[in-house]
């Protein structure tokens, strides 16, 4: 199956057919292996909804936040901090998260890494996808600061890049997510190690924008709880890591309020 022409990584109008609804994905990964794991679900999708559900995602990080605070999406999956940011405005409200998984934030190092623990990391420079990157920059981040480990981040765009980074000897260590570390392609983790996993936190969110109609909600929030209630749902799930999706609300993600994060604050001002 071809999946070039569903990645639109230029700017869209954010206006939408009634018919039609952009769903953009956080490019955690580069936009082709997003769209081979996400392009069946929303189809998928589609087909329970009635109403065509259309694969976005941006090429860096960055692009996808100002594309998100822009309300270029109707639907977004994006990680727990972006969601309490853009919640704000331009007031995107979640309506489900993975079902029975908490988000674990990492450290990998090569797997013959001398490097032991976070404190040998000391005065090393780490990758990190994004400044934004909820567990996988700024919890890592706030750790070692903590514990008084200087370091110097620099930043690759995606978790796939901080894995390749790190095995191919360019950084000697970075910082992604279970999930993640976990779907990337095994030629690259087999060559990795987890040095230090995160507390956990309340995973991702499925959001919607304020202008979608009730109805169109409550439709997208049913068929992607009831994704896993079939074996062709199952398997598009597992693709992405998935065992089901459960229905959410706003507050599930007072956990990541309470850490009081302004990394993208400054948006808001520009």
């Amino acid at each position: 199956m071809r999946y070039g022409w569903f990645i639109f990584i230029w700017c869209v109008s954010s206006f939408t057919w009634a018919s039609t609804l952009s769903f953009g994905v956080v490019p955690q990964q580069s936009p082709e292996e997003l769209a081979k794991r996400w392009v069946p679900i929303l189809e998928n999708l589609s087909e329970t909804t009635g109403f065509s559900i259309e694969f976005h995602t941006a090429v860096t990080i960055p692009e996808f936040e100002q594309r998100v605070l822009n309300g270029e999406y109707d639907l977004v999956y994006m990680n727990p901090y972006h969601y309490t940011f853009f919640h704000q405005q331009p007031g995107y409200v979640a309506l489900a998260k993975q079902k029975d998984q908490k988000l674990q934030g990492i450290i990998v190092v090569a797997k013959e890494s001398p490097i032991k623990s976070i404190q040998d990391l000391d005065g090393k420079s780490l990758a990190f996808p994004s400044p934004a990157a909820f567990a996988a920059t700024i919890i890592p981040q706030a750790l070692l600061k903590k514990e008084g480990i200087n370091i110097e981040s620099q930043y690759v765009s995606s978790h796939d890049s901080v894995y390749l980074n790190v095995a191919n000897g360019f950084f000697v260590a970075g910082g992604g997510i279970k999930r993640t570390f976990d779907n990337a392609p095994k030629a690259i983790t087999s060559q990795l190690k987890i040095l230090w996993e995160s507390p956990s936190f309340t995973p991702h969110a499925f959001a919607y924008h304020p202008k979608l109609k009730p109805d169109q909600v409550t439709a997208v929030q049913n068929a992607l709880v009831n994704l896993a209630q079939t074996e062709k749902g199952r398997l598009q799930l597992q693709a992405i890591g998935f065992s089901g999706i459960e229905a959410a609300q706003d507050s599930d993600w007072d956990d990541i309020r309470e850490l009081d994060i302004q990394t993208l604050s400054h948006l808001l001002k520009e």
